[in-house]
């Protein structure tokens, strides 16, 4: 294994004029192992690093230390790498689902979370590699939990006998062999795809089978795409060739529903596939740039439907089923191998499996439990939501909620945010819209909609004193207590941009505040006042109301009154759509402080170009 500090070296024998390492702990390296003249810079330097070595004559050289993200995940379960007691949560509620945790990090266990008031952003805690960049996300949502663990369902409390419910379980019919039988599992890398391939070929050579299993990987330590092909026949004489070809899967197993539904995939599933796919649409790449990504698993799961058949095609909640039921998402794998045998798709025998999983030795206890939850899941569907309802989240609001639905719950959530006078404000404005909205085109409310969604976003604009609320009016004591147990403390990381400049002063650069991590013992008396003064908002004796953001904030309510009165006195049927667009447009403001800005001045362009196209329509 070739050493940081042994590249170091050899770049400088090799002549390269300027050797800088970067890496995400500068106190692990001991002094002395770098040639004279490396400088060690924390990766947080990288970019003030690169423009300094742009700069520099000669050959440079930029050598980065990190361990792979995972690998890291992968050591952790064994004990094998330095785990630190710490995760970081996002409190929902705050979170205003800019994405720029996601432009800071790159970090794809940063995954959206479709809410009441909009697309948020959540830690998926299974897939977190415990980098902290994310904390970077200029906003102040972000939460430092120190101890604990993470909760899971706790089946005895709740009175269920795990035992008695697995035993009771029948055997299913297995499938013949009278010719090789091919499975697919797809799904991304560290996932534990390719140990459920080998635990399958492996339950197959236990009894004496022929087997093969071909695993294409790819970037798959980067989370790519990983497919898995088994092939199981009575002897290893049947097995002509490894990989599965087109339309010539028997069973797929998608772990990941994107990657099943891929180019290469897709192709293999026919009619004659049973299709067992994770509903979880876990992000791509491309969403720590596009925050509005749709992340809907219709279309994915309409394209399974088209390749093997509606009757033939099973989805699972199998990433949320086994966080709630086993405290990590990993357990979704060898959950989805239980459904698939259950229902009678494998052609190897409960004995075997489970002397397979053995064999693996790792996570033995999860991945039995996985399993049998897995096979209860096929039988039972009911049996294992129920044990699981207590960990599992409230869905999102339906799209098609109605206006009156819509209304009740922001105005509810108003009348909390300043009072009952603020709440009247917003409903007679909505009320207005709808009245116009029904006029120009009977029995159509989208109009409607749109200003209650989007006024309500405006005017419950997120000041000191709404994230002080946010923070101690008891949602966010039930979010920790819904993710973690045991003895934890919780530390915030806030940016006081409020502040003169000399106690918090801006990057020149980037133009923001530093972040500052405080323990929540620190700030709870004080947000708790905070909250408390919210009375003073807007007037004269606000402290916070002088600031240039703030004043912006209330200038954007004032706004988006004036711009709805134009719409509603010039409103036509011709023209309703292109209303119904600019009245939506503060979705597209988000974030706070300096992201809040660029977001706003975005929104205004389109703006124009929408309201020119109305006033023309």
């Amino acid at each position: 294994e070739v050493t940081c500090p042994e590249i170091a070296r050899q770049l400088v024998a090799e002549g390269v004029k300027t050797v800088v390492v970067v890496t995400d702990d500068t106190t692990k390296f001991d002094e002395g192992v770098f040639p004279a003249g490396v400088a060690v810079h924390d990766r947080s330097e990288l970019m003030t690093v690169q423009k300094r070595l742009r700069e520099t004559p000669g050959v440079t050289a930029i050598v980065y230390d990190q361990t792979c993200a995972a690998e890291a995940r992968r050591l952790r379960r064994q004990g094998k790498f330095h785990d630190p007691d710490r995760r970081i949560l996002i409190n929902e509620l705050v979170c205003e689902g800019c994405g720029d945790c996601s432009v800071q990090s790159n970090c794809i266990s940063i995954e959206p979370l479709e809410t009441e008031f909009g697309r948020k952003r959540k830690i998926n805690q299974s897939s977190c590699n415990k980098d902290f960049s994310c904390v970077k996300g200029y906003c102040p949502s972000f939460v430092s939990v120190t101890g604990g663990k993470l909760r899971k369902a706790e089946t005895k409390q709740a009175g269920i006998d795990e035992s008695a419910l697995f035993a009771a379980l029948p055997t299913p019919a297995l499938p013949a062999l009278d010719a090789p039988y091919n499975v697919l599992l797809t799904g991304i890398g560290g996932s534990g795809v390719v140990t459920v391939g080998a635990i399958l070929a492996m339950a197959a050579h236990l009894e004496g089978r022929g087997a093969s299993e071909l695993d294409v990987t790819g970037l798959a330590q980067k989370n790519g795409a990983v497919a898995s092909h088994v092939r199981i026949a009575k002897t290893p004489e049947e097995i002509h060739a490894t990989r599965i070809g087109l339309g010539g899967a028997d069973l797929a197993i998608g772990c990941d529903l994107v990657v099943t539904t891929s180019f290469e995939n897709l192709p293999k599933l026919s009619s004659r596939t049973t299709a067992i796919v994770n509903t979880h649409v876990q992000p791509t790449a491309e969403f720590a740039t596009n925050a509005n990504l749709d992340f809907s698993a219709d279309k994915m799961l309409g394209a399974v439907h088209s390749a093997c058949g509606a009757a033939n095609t099973h989805a699972v909640n199998a990433s949320e089923l086994a966080v709630a039921l086993l405290g990590d998402t990993i357990a979704s794998n060898l959950l989805l191998l239980g459904v698939a045998w259950q229902r009678g798709k494998l052609p190897v025998s409960f004995a075997a499996l489970d002397r397979a999983i053995v064999l693996n030795g790792r996570g033995l206890e999860m991945n039995r439990r996985a399993f049998a939850w897995g096979r209860l899941l096929a039988h039972d569907p009911k049996a294992v939501e129920r044990a699981a309802r207590p960990m599992l989240r409230e869905p999102a609001a339906s799209a098609d909620a109605s206006l009156k639905e819509l209304v009740a719950k922001r105005a509810e959530f108003l009348t909390a945010y300043q009072g009952a006078a603020y709440a009247d404000r917003y409903r007679k404005l909505v009320v207005r819209v709808a009245e116009r909205e029904h006029q120009t085109v009977s029995g159509h409310d989208a109009l409607a909609k749109a200003a209650a969604r989007y006024y309500f976003k405006l005017l419950s604009y997120k000041d000191e004193y709404e994230v002080a609320r946010l923070y101690t009016d008891g949602s966010f004591a039930a979010q920790v207590a819904r993710e973690f147990e045991g003895d934890y403390g919780i530390a915030l990381h806030l940016s006081p941009q409020f502040l003169p400049a000399f106690l918090a002063p801006r990057d020149p650069e980037t133009g923001r505040v530093k972040k500052w991590l405080i323990p929540m013992r620190v700030m709870l008396p004080a947000f708790k006042l905070m909250a408390a003064m919210r009375f003073l908002r807007g007037t004269p004796f606000d402290p916070f109301g002088w600031t240039k953001h703030r004043r912006d904030e209330r200038a954007e309510i004032a706004r988006y009154e004036r711009t709805l009165d134009e719409l509603l006195d010039s409103l036509t049927h011709e023209n309703l759509p292109v209303a119904i667009e600019i009245a939506s447009l503060p979705e597209l403001v988000r974030g706070f402080d300096t992201v809040k800005e660029r977001h706003l001045e975005a929104a205004r362009h389109k703006e124009a170009e929408l309201l020119a196209a109305f006033r023309r329509a």
